[in-house]
């Protein structure tokens, strides 16, 4: 019975820390750009692009 009760406790102090840190997370801004994520796949990635360019062009 002394287990299940060292258990309640230590998932009790584990919740509350991951609560923590979504606490500290959202006052922190985490979470404030909900756009971006949405059309990121939209974008040409600067680094992709310039090494598909390069690699394209005719050798000489």
């Amino acid at each position: 019975m002394s287990v299940i009760i060292v258990l309640v406790i230590a998932s009790v102090v584990v919740a509350g820390g991951f609560l923590l840190a979504f606490i500290w997370s959202v006052k922190h801004g985490q979470y404030e750009d909900d756009y971006t994520p949405s059309v990121r796949m939209l974008f040409d990635d600067e680094s992709t692009a310039n090494k598909s360019h390069s690699t394209n062009k005719p050798k000489k």
